[in-house]
């Protein structure tokens, strides 16, 4: 489904991954997020429900690696 596609972060909660999306996003970075539907519903963080991952195509991973690693560009 998600060929030459690598994840590049897992984190909890949509809110937390769409900040991230938007960064690398802002470095002309495409980005899937790929999360179970219920955790958007209930807002579930727990058990595993509430993951979201992260995936960037594989050419654009080791840029966005470096992106994720220096926290300051994050605001999180």
């Amino acid at each position: 489904m998600y060929k030459n596609w690598k994840i590049v972060h897992i984190t909890n909660g949509l809110p937390r991954a769409n900040i991230i999306k938007t960064r690398l996003e802002s470095e002309g970075i495409d980005v899937q997020l790929v999360y179970e539907a219920i955790s958007e519903i209930f807002g579930l963080t727990a058990n595993g429900l509430g993951e979201v991952k992260i995936l960037v195509k594989e050419k654009d991973f080791n840029i966005a690696k470096k992106i994720l690693n220096n926290k300051s560009n994050l605001n999180l």
